[in-house]
Formats: C-alpha cells, structure tokens, sequence
C-alpha cells in the first residue's frame, strides 16, 4: 500500500495525528462500502467476503495505530500485541469485547483498540494527537493496563494472572464470553493452566472464558520457552488441561512468501493468502467461542511471528527505546507499509463501535456496579471480657453466615479452613469438590474454593471482587507472599477505578507464634512488612484485631468497604478477650483503643503500644511486674494503623472512595502519651511507623519479631525473638532510669 497525503479536509476527525495515509485498497467499492456488523447490530451476521474483508481493516489499523503510538514516546512494547492483532479482530467483529489479558505488554493494542471504538473519548482522547500526548504520562494510558481506562476490564502487570480474571468474569456473568490473551512468553508460567484446570474441575459447568494463546515463538528477550512444541505437543498440552475443544490456526499453513522457520508474518502474504488467513482465524475463533460459550472448554490459538505487520521481528520487536521514533527508517517504512485510506478507518471506527453493542467503554460489564445479594448486618457474637475465645473461629461463623446470603459469595482457602480453626465455614458452605463427601464437607456446589495454590486462591478471590462480586482469601500468613502480587495489583486498580466494587478482602491466620512445632517454614510474618509498605497507597488496611470481639468488628468493616484492599491479621488459638464490643468496633474505626491503663501507680507512665493478639500475654504480664515496681501501665490496641498516620503521609486523596479519616492529635496523645513508649509485635514492625512518627514519649522502643526457629511453645519462639515479660519490663526500666539520668545531668 503506498502512502500519501491527505489534507485535513479528507480523513475523519479522530484520524487527526496519523502520520500516513494509504490508497484505497481493492475492492473496497464493493466489500467495504458500508459497515458489515449493520446498524443496531452487535456482530457480523456471517463470516463472508464482506467480514473477512473489513476484518483485514481492523487487524491492520491496530498494528498500524500501536506502532505509531509507541514511536511517539520512543517507548513501549508493539511487537506482542501485533501478532495477537488478528485474533483481537475476529473477536472484535464476533461480538465478544469483555476481553482481558495477562500480557501488560500488550497495553498500546488494547489502547488503540479503545481509541477505534470511541472508549478513550471519556478521558478526552478525541484524535491520534491526543492518544500519543497521554500515551505512558501521568493522568493518561499507564505503560501497563490498569483497568481504570474506560472499556478495558481488568488491569496487567505481572504475567499470569489474567486468566483469574477471565474466570471470575465468567463466573459472575454467565451470559457473556470472557476472552483472554496469553502470551507464549508467560504461558512458561505452568501455574496459569493449572489453575484454569483446577478451577475447571472445581465449576465445570462455567465455560464462558476463552483463553487466547499467542503463539509467536519469542518472549522479551529470547525465544519463548514452549517455541520447539509443535502443533500437536501444542493441542496435547492443552488438552491434558481439560480442554476439550483446541482450535489452532497456524499462519504457516497459508504462507506463500516462501518464509523460513515455524513461525510466520501474515502480513507478507499475498492478497488472497492473507484474506483465507483472515478468514480461518475468524472461523476458527467463532468455533471456540460457540463451543465455549456451550459448555465446553475451549481454547483459541493463533500461531504467527511476533511482530508482525510491525517494525521488526521476533523479541526484536517487543519494546522501542529512545531513538525509535516516527522517522527512524524500519518504524516509518512499517508505518507507511501498513497506511489505511481514510475511508477504511472510518469504516473500522463504525464496526468497532457498534461491535458487543456499542463501545466497550459503555457496555463491558466492568463499567458498571454490580448489585450483589443484601446481606445486611451480619449477626456477632459478644464474648464478654475476661472470657478466652479463639479470633478466627469467631470471625469464621460471620463467614459462613455472609455466604448463606449471597449465593455467589467464595472463600479461597489453600491451606484448609479447619486448620486455621475455622471449620464452620466448611460445615455451612461445604468445600467445592466432584467428589460428594459429608465426612469432609465436599459438595459440588460448595463455596469454598481451594486449589492448593496461594496464586490460584488469590487470583480468583481478587477478581471477583475486582468484577463486582464478594470474596475473602483465607491464607497461613506463611504463605501468602505466594499469593499477594495478584492483591497488590487488584487493590491498585481498585484504587482507580470510576466504580464501586466490593473491598478485596483476606484474613492470615496461624501466626509465627502459633506455628513453633513446625519451625521457620511456617514462621514468616515479614508479609506484614510486605502490606504495611503499601498501607501508605491510600486504599490498604492492614488490621490487627486483639481479640474475638475486635475481629468481628474487623471483618463486619471489611464486608462494608468499597474499593479497598484489606487484610486482617488473627490467632486460631483461644485467647482472652480484652474488650467490648462496642470498644472493639471504635478500635477499627478510629485505629486504637485502650486495652488498660493502672488506676495507681507512680508518677511515671508506660505505654505498650501493640499490633497482634497472642503477642499480648507477655505484655500483659510485664505490666504486672511493672506495676510491681511502681509504675504506671497503659496498654494500647493499634487495631487499624492506617487511621494512625497523619493525612500528609498517605495518598488517600487519589483514592476512588477516598477515605481520609485519621486519628487527630489529641486523641493520638490521650492515648499514646507517657514517658516511655515501647512498641511490640509478634509480626512485622512496619505497622508500628505512625506510632513511631507521631509519639511524644521522650524515650522510645521498638519490639517485633527477628526470625523463625522450631520451639515447643509460643512462649519459647517469642523468647528466641527477644519478647519476653522479663525483657519488655526490664527495658522498660532501663529507658526511665536512662532518661532521668540524662535529665538530671542536664540540670546539673
């Protein structure tokens, strides 16, 4: 196609910005001369010359608009979504526009695509111009999808996770196709099909996702890890997944360039091998969506060279960098080798508005709240003070409750419910399992969902709550670093986006100091270092519940909150109850309360300032030998150190349902005061800063844990870690005696 001027006059107002024109091609007259998915229309009727040919039109404005955006930042990554270019397409004209991914390097595709159909135009995006000034700028398209720019459903950083999106959009929409595309460079990741597998077998009945597979034989810097495979190891290996139905269309199988190696550029071929490509691809794609979107697991492979129709080929094509603009030689000769007429980005711009029901930015099922069950108040039990219940237990029977009343509420467990002492929510919701079993709670429509993989607990419970619906990821805190990247990046976007959805929420239970028996594998509390880190983000919340009463207060928050990422901290052991309900409930929501405080004692106060439940027994009894000695004790519960920072030091501003409530000064004083502070966790320290920041005491400590060890006894792995009664008292003197020492130097 030769490129060539056209004056402003002659090319549509959103083309204002591309920087080159083609002739109009041939047969465009006939096959091009009106849209082929009509008026009022949501798909192309049939697969026929007509669709075959505009489909062409598509597949080439994507390749040419995300080279052409990328070259005008010299940065970004073009190469991937190229090859994926033609399965996007067919999608596309098939209707089906609720499409994910689990390739962030595809952003500028799926950014041109909402540029065609009109998405972008919510942000101002109105011409190429604007397109390529908020390309990868603050306040416009992020380098990576995040599922706060209108029409795309979910965000894509970290390979292998989109596919947990695709399956909870499935899951909660049964009516609608939920494409994914996965790269052959993540799919090296296993655990994205045995996590499709897994969840197959766990609901066979939810088929409505399509796995996309892009098969091009390169990753970012080298060739993929399954590029030897063949087609027939290809169909096999997914097969051995559970799915049934495998359509690969190989682009090889219609070369006629003469083009060495397995793996292909369509855009080489000649005219008609490229419009039988085109028209096999949407073929090929309407089977495995028909027979998906019928029960059966299916999957579409489009294998084609990366890069194609683009400036380079193989992983030479995947990112641009600084020098790789619009006028470097191989970028300006793809851009005018891949030029469309006027009239052929117009006729793309009709088709891809109208494709699914009009743009994606006004009907994916993500640009709307979902309105899930009233569950109302859950009921709580009050456990009076002094009495000794078990944290998680108590937390489990509002659990169990909650999903009785939303039939669509799961809660992903790997490690089991009954280990973390909360086996109720398996007597009430029972295990989803094929296999019926009273004796352990399996049922086939159960609600608790647990592959034995932290990423596939955390994967699927994020994006439900990330689609609209309610979920809670129960974890060891052991293990939940397997599981969190997929959090971190559900609870950013939540953070973004322009809707309400349910708060992801997840509950870490068996803390380091319950788990001595089993020695340092399962002693890794450094997680809440890991969450505390991003409790400055503005939508996270890290909770540390003192006792039963104060962790349902804790989860009763949590299921009220949109567009937050809480994690609750909590014991299965059975420990004593420090407070009331109603004090327990002003903990969360204000961030600390007093658990005790001497009514006598000497003129000097200590304060505890303490993050856990189990880790209050040696504070506990260091007050009592500090109040032995003649000092005054007060024990402060920090429940919520989010509430504890001072505005200034968390983004909560940039939050969607930004909440900017924090503890003013006097009340931080009233309970924070004192002349020594000592700040004490079983766990990570990081959630003690803002009582580090904002604290008065003139002399200050900081306890927390160290690292595991195998010990018979709580007792014994808190001692291993410096937290002892004897310690915390005997510092505690010390810091006074130290501090009077001083004080009376200076005076003398």
């Amino acid at each position: 196609m030769t490129a060539v001027s056209h004056n402003t006059a002659t090319y549509p107002a959103f083309c204002e910005g591309i920087l080159h024109f083609g002739d109009t091609p041939s047969g465009f007259g006939e096959l091009g001369k009106s849209p082929v998915i009509a008026e009022g229309q949501t798909a192309i009727a049939d697969i026929d010359d007509r669709a075959v040919f505009q489909c062409r039109m598509i597949v080439d404005a994507l390749r040419y608009a995300t080279l052409q955006l990328c070259a005008s930042k010299e940065s970004g990554h073009p190469g991937g979504f190229a090859s994926s270019a033609d399965a996007y397409a067919a999608l596309v004209m098939l209707g089906h526009t609720n499409i994910v991914t689990e390739v962030g390097h595809h952003a500028p595709g799926f950014y041109s695509a909402m540029f065609l159909d009109g998405s972008l135009e919510d942000m101002g995006i109105n011409t190429m111009t604007n397109l390529q000034e908020r390309f990868r700028e603050r306040d416009g398209l992020l380098g990576h999808l995040s599922g706060a720019i209108p029409g795309l459903l979910a965000p894509a950083g970290p390979l292998g996770q989109g596919q947990h999106f695709a399956m909870a959009g499935a899951y909660l929409n049964s009516d609608k196709l939920f494409p994914c595309t996965i790269g052959d460079g993540g799919l090296g990741e296993p655990y994205i099909l045995s996590a499709f597998k897994h969840f197959h077998t766990s609901y066979p009945d939810v088929t409505n996702f399509l796995p996309v597979l892009v098969w091009n034989g390169f990753s970012q810097e080298h060739h993929s890890m399954v590029s030897l495979m063949d087609n027939q190891q290809m169909t096999n290996y997914w097969a051995a997944h559970d799915f049934a139905k495998v359509v690969l269309i190989d682009a090889k199988d219609f070369d006629d360039a003469g083009q060495a190696g397995a793996y292909v550029d369509s855009t080489l071929f000649s005219d008609a091998a490229r419009t039988a490509f085109t028209r096999a691809v949407l073929e090929g794609a309407q089977q495995a969506a028909d027979s998906a979107m019928n029960g059966c697991m299916s999957v579409l492979i489009i294998k084609q060279l990366k890069g194609a129709g683009v400036h380079a080929s193989g992983a030479k094509s995947h990112n641009l960098y600084p020098g790789d603009n619009p006028q470097k030689d191989n970028i300006a000769a793809a851009l005018q080798r891949g030029a469309l007429a006027p009239a052929a980005w117009e006729l793309v711009r009709a088709n891809m508005q109208r494709a699914g029901g009009g743009s994606a930015s006004r009907t994916v099922v993500t640009e709307f709240g979902r309105t899930g069950a009233d569950i109302g108040a859950l009921p709580k039990q009050d456990f009076a003070v002094g009495e000794k219940a078990v944290p998680a237990t108590a937390m489990g029977q509002m659990v169990a409750e909650l999903g009785k009343r939303d039939p669509h509420f799961v809660v992903t467990n790997a490690d089991g419910n009954e280990a973390s002492n909360m086996k109720v929510i398996n007597d009430v919701l029972k295990i989803r399992h094929p296999t019926e079993d009273p004796l352990y709670n399996q049922s086939p429509t159960g609600q608790v969902y647990e592959p034995l993989n932290e990423d596939a607990c955390a994967g699927f419970a994020a994006g439900l709550a990330l689609f609209g619906g309610r979920s809670l990821w129960l974890s060891y805190e052991s293990f939940a670093i397997n599981g969190w990247p997929i959090i971190q990046t559900v609870g950013q976007a939540m953070a973004e986006l322009r809707r309400k959805t349910p708060a992801m929420v997840s509950m870490f239970t068996a803390g380091a100091l319950e788990q001595g028996r089993n020695g340092w594998t399962h002693q890794r509390p450094e997680i809440e270092n890991y969450i505390g880190g991003q409790v400055r983000n503005g939508n996270v919340y890290l909770l540390y519940p003192a006792d039963a009463n104060m962790i349902q207060a804790a989860y009763g928050w949590a299921v009220e909150q949109y567009n937050k990422n809480i994690s609750i901290i909590a014991s299965k052991s059975a420990l004593p109850v420090y407070t009331t309900p109603a004090q327990a409930k002003a903990a969360i929501e204000q961030g600390a309360v007093t658990l005790y405080e001497s009514r006598d004692g000497g003129w000097e106060t200590i304060v505890f300032a303490v993050t856990g439940d189990l880790i209050y027994l040696p504070v506990f009894e260091a007050k009592d030998r500090l109040e032995a000695a003649g000092y005054k004790v007060r024990i402060v519960c920090v429940a919520n150190p989010r509430r504890l920072y001072r505005p200034r030091d968390v983004a909560w501003q940039h939050s969607s349902e930004a909440d900017g409530k924090f503890m003013n000064d006097a009340d931080f004083n009233r309970l924070f005061d004192g002349d020594a502070l000592i700040c004490v966790s079983g766990g990570g320290t990081i959630a003690l800063e803002p009582v580090m920041l904002r604290s008065r005491a003139p002399v200050r400590e900081l306890f927390g844990w160290q690292r595991g060890e195998t010990t018979a006894t709580p007792a014994e792995i808190m001692a291993y870690n410096g937290i002892t009664a004897d310690q915390l008292a005997e510092t505690a003197q010390a810091m006074l005696d130290n501090n009077n020492h001083s004080e009376l130097s200076e005076a003398a």
